[in-house]
């Protein structure tokens, strides 16, 4: 080896080396933020959650200023995290103008219907956004894999519906669809969970073990319908939720970026005095006091 390939080989010896070092620094900043199972830890999850409520608020303000109509959908496989994501959403925010629709199964009267009919009366007015848990996609989802629809049904309205978002989108109403893709061994160990934690076994219902079977089936339906529906117009937004606390960062930084809402300058607010009691006094009342167990 000549003197200039040694020099060169230095050089490279070098290079790798101070690859290895970002490499390893970078490692070593995204283990900060994780725990042993390599998920998001509390206390990074909730100072992020923190700012992005902070968000949340700025656009519920712009929102009910400019009287925007947003629908934010939320579909994915049982135990996926949808109700989870949805509460982080809207846990800071106001009900008044963040309205979560999570419908029954249909009345006898509601089956006679048009199959959207009772989604449209729903839809948001001016100044509202309306989260749907679970929606009119149903119908090639959870109708279609537990045969509660026949076939025909099912492709006509994955025919139709390309057309009725276009009609939602025309209307002036901002539409947004998230998706969260949860895989075959996390559902499982979610059910597991279900079935031997009491905070969850409400969750559970003869539904997901029958969801839990057909696992392909539902795979097969989801491929159908983002075939049919997954447009430029009202696209189908494909969230990661093994981790729940990343799905829901992730999902909350997503929908915030796909509306170009303002911030809205906080006026100044100074807290008043207290008024005088000017004679009163607490009166001398048996109060029946909740008993501090805790």
């Amino acid at each position: 080896m000549g003197h200039g390939d040694k020099k060169a080989k230095k050089k490279d010896e070098k290079k790798d080396e101070s690859g290895a070092v970002k490499k390893a620094a970078g490692v070593k900043a995204e283990s900060g933020k994780l725990n042993k199972a390599g998920k998001l830890k509390r206390e990074f999850y909730d100072k992020e959650l923190a700012h992005l409520h902070g968000e949340l608020v700025a656009l519920q303000e712009w929102v009910k200023k400019t009287g925007a109509k947003v629908i934010v959908v939320f579909e994915g496989r049982d135990a996926a995290g949808k109700g989870g994501t949805i509460k982080a959403i809207t846990e800071r925010v106001s009900p008044r103008v963040f309205r979560v629709e999570a419908l029954p199964a249909p009345t006898e009267r509601e089956k006679s219907q048009l199959f959207m009919q009772r989604y449209f009366t729903r839809f948001p007015a001016g100044g509202e956004i309306v989260i749907f848990d679970r929606s009119w996609y149903n119908q090639a989802l959870v109708n279609r894999v537990m045969g509660f629809t026949d076939e025909k049904k099912v492709e006509r309205f994955l025919t139709l519906v390309p057309l009725m978002e276009r009609f939602i989108v025309d209307g002036g109403i901002t539409l947004i669809k998230f998706w969260l893709e949860v895989d075959m061994d996390e559902q499982t160990r979610r059910f597991a969970e279900r079935i031997t934690d009491a905070r969850k076994t409400w969750k559970l219902s003869p539904m997901d073990l029958e969801a839990h079977r057909r696992w392909y089936d539902y795979s097969r339906a989801r491929d159908a319908l983002f075939k049919a529906s997954d447009s430029n117009h009202a696209p189908w937004h494909v969230l990661r939720s093994n981790d729940k606390r990343r799905a829901r960062l992730n999902c909350i930084a997503q929908f915030l970026s796909l509306i170009p809402y303002k911030k809205a300058p906080l006026p100044k607010v100074d807290l008043p005095k207290r008024q005088k009691p000017e004679g009163y006094r607490e009166p001398d009342y048996r109060y029946r006091w909740v008993k501090e167990r805790y």
